[in-house]
C-alpha cells in the first residue's frame, strides 16, 4: 500500500532545527531506498522557505508507515507541528507497475 506522509513545521526553530538535523534526515530517507516513491519539502507561497515536507511511503499497512513516519530525525528532533500519515492511491500518471489497490 502507498501512504502520504505530510509533516507541517512549527512556526518556532525550525529553520535551526532544520538546518542541524538535516544530513540525518536525508541519510534516513536515502536508507528507506525503493519504499519513497517521492518526496521533498513543502515550500511558502513565494517557493523560498520550507515549511514542512511530504513524501509517498510503501509499506504493508497503516502502523507500518507509522513507525517507519516517526523514525524520521525531524520527528525526534521535534521539528513538526503536525504529522499525518494517510493511504494514498496513485491515479494521475502512475507509472507502470505501480498497482491501484
Amino acid at each position: 500500500m502507498l501512504f502520504v506522509v505530510f509533516n507541517i513545521d512549527r512556526p518556532e526553530g525550525a529553520e535551526a532545527i532544520r538546518s542541524t538535523v538535516r544530513p540525518a534526515h536525508l541519510a534516513f530517507m536515502k536508507a528507506l531506498g525503493d519504499k519513497v516513491q517521492a518526496g521533498g519539502p513543502v515550500l511558502s507561497t513565494n517557493g523560498e522557505k520550507p515549511f514542512g515536507g511530504m513524501y509517498i511511503l510503501q509499506a504493508d499497512s497503516h502502523q507500518e508507515a507509522v513507525n517507519v513516519a516517526q523514525s524520521d530525525p525531524y520527528v525526534k528532533a521535534d521539528l513538526f507541528l503536525q504529522q499525518y500519515v494517510q493511504p494514498w492511491r496513485w491515479n494521475t500518471n502512475r507509472p507502470e507497475g505501480v498497482e491501484v489497490w
